[in-house]
């Protein structure tokens, strides 16, 4: 039986870093997957939804031009799978030359894996074949499954999750999505966006996006709308069937009301369960915890040699977390001493229309938490970047503490080049830093993060713009228990 001194259960965004750091330290890695090498987050994840989503921006932009253009449904397929076959590429060759390297570190296996006791690991290929290896140390990184209500049949052909997205044979007339959190207004953007599907989007809440601010999720909705989208509010979905190779579905309002709705399509998007089946965890002792998945601490299983990283731990199922987790494990198995993970102040992109980014705490959060805070408010419409593109749909938003300090508590950012606006502000929030040095900074102009740099000259009481005339486009206030005061300065 070969030995290893890592085993890395799961080949993907998670469980690839994993391996790839644990050969850092010169270490013998084997890499197990069972599917393709690259998991969701090449083929059912992130990457196939965001080059939809970036063909779905181009088409939205195209059709303000040409308000009759049609998508060719297979130039769009063609764009998401030659995205998939280049990374998957990438990946492939980079794990092949490690292979065939003369001082060779890295191993990889296509097969189930199965915890035999916390250091034997038994692997069943597809043709049924099984062997067995060993390792100081194993990482589970079997990432999530998109989760299934009890009471509708999914097919991924007409009721469809996230994976069955890449059934499509052309662009459905009509289409309803289940769910309002970020995956859910995501593909109803993308849809929304190509402007040949009617959408509409099933909202338990009062509001899509429940977990932001409210200023953030009406700029989203408002988007929807716009483009066409039929938004249930504080529906209860009482019953969804296929009928007639349609999608039929009933829901029930909070006044009482119920509706019934035909369409070609549904998808369902209501989170993502831990892959946890089949793994035979008990066998190695590994204990789950009360959500269904992997149980940890700083990414330690309570078997001390067995860690775990990723979407199969559901801690916060990004992609870039996954890998940090992964790579934080084989450093805490064969490096020095590291600090614990924390994950606050953890940058985030919303790809809907316009886009979303954030970071830190919320206005929401902090209302909640009977927290004092100042904020400032600028809206794309004064951003020459924004004036330029004909973007001017949003806003920058920057909170901090309620004292003559200043730390930046969280930031959010709603529009154009939402994302490279956000990563400045997060630094501060990391290093814990003040607003003054990032004020005084030289930005490129025409830019959005000008506005960032507006913002906090806002708060210094320096701004262009003076918010007391601009009142409609620039917001100084104070929130304390519960009550918000508008200010001319930020600064007492």
């Amino acid at each position: 039986m070969e030995h290893f001194d890592l085993i890395v259960i799961g080949g993907g965004p998670s469980g690839y870093a994993g391996a790839m750091r644990a050969i850092d330290f010169g270490k013998k890695v084997l890499l197990i997957e069972k599917k393709k090498l690259g998991g969701a987050g090449v083929y059912d994840g992130v990457l196939t939804s965001k080059t939809l989503w970036e063909y779905s921006m181009k088409v939205s932009a195209t059709r303000e031009m040409v308000p009759d253009f049609k998508v060719n449904f297979k130039e769009m397929e063609k764009t998401v799978n030659e995205a998939v076959f280049e990374r998957k590429t990438q990946m492939t060759v980079h794990s092949q030359l490690l292979q065939n390297s003369n001082n060779r570190l890295f191993y990889y296996e296509k097969g189930s894996a199965f915890f035999i006791d916390k250091n034997t690991i038994e692997i069943t290929k597809d043709d049924g074949t099984t062997k067995k290896v060993s390792a100081d140390f194993i990482l589970i990184a079997t990432g999530s499954s998109p989760r299934i209500p009890n009471n509708i049949t999914v097919d991924n052909k007409t009721i469809m999750t996230s994976d069955g997205i890449k059934n499509l044979k052309e662009i459905p007339k009509s289409m309803v999505v289940l769910g309002a959190g970020v995956i859910g207004c995501e593909f109803a953007t993308i849809f929304s966006n190509l402007g040949q599907t009617k959408v509409y989007l099933i909202d338990k809440a009062d509001r899509i996006l429940p977990f932001e601010d409210l200023d953030v999720a009406t700029v989203v909705s408002d988007s929807l709308k716009a483009q066409g989208a039929t938004i249930h509010s504080g529906a209860s979905l009482k019953r969804m069937d296929i009928k007639e190779n349609c999608v039929e579905y009933e829901l029930e309002y909070k006044d009482g009301r119920k509706e019934i709705i035909r369409v070609e399509k549904a998808l369902v998007s209501i989170g993502r369960a831990a892959n946890v089946e089949h793994l035979g965890l008990e066998n190695a002792g590994v204990k789950l915890n009360d959500r269904g998945s992997i149980w940890d601490d700083d990414t330690q299983t309570n078997i001390s040699n067995i860690f775990v990283a990723g979407d199969v731990t559901t801690e916060m199922a990004l992609v870039n977390v996954g890998e940090r987790e992964a790579r934080h494990a084989a450093v805490r198995m064969f490096g020095t001493t590291v600090k614990p993970l924390t994950y606050k102040n953890i940058s985030t992109i919303m790809f809907l229309n316009p886009e979303v980014a954030s970071v830190g705490m919320s206005e929401q959060e902090l209302n909640t938490k009977n927290i004092p805070h100042k904020v400032v408010k600028l809206e794309y419409s004064i951003n020459a970047r924004a004036i330029a593109m004909r973007k001017t749909k949003g806003f920058l938003k920057i909170i901090v503490t309620n004292d003559s300090g200043m730390r930046i508590l969280g930031m959010r950012v709603v529009g154009e080049h939402a994302s490279s606006a956000i990563q400045g502000v997060a630094y501060l929030i990391h290093t814990n830093q003040g607003i003054r040095e990032l004020a005084e900074m030289m930005h490129p102009h025409p830019s959005i993060i000008e506005g960032v740099q507006e913002c906090l000259r806002m708060l210094l009481n320096k701004s262009i713009y003076k918010p007391y005339v601009f009142n409609d486009k620039l917001k100084c206030y104070v929130s304390e228990n519960g009550v918000c005061t508008p200010v001319k300065s930020l600064m007492d």
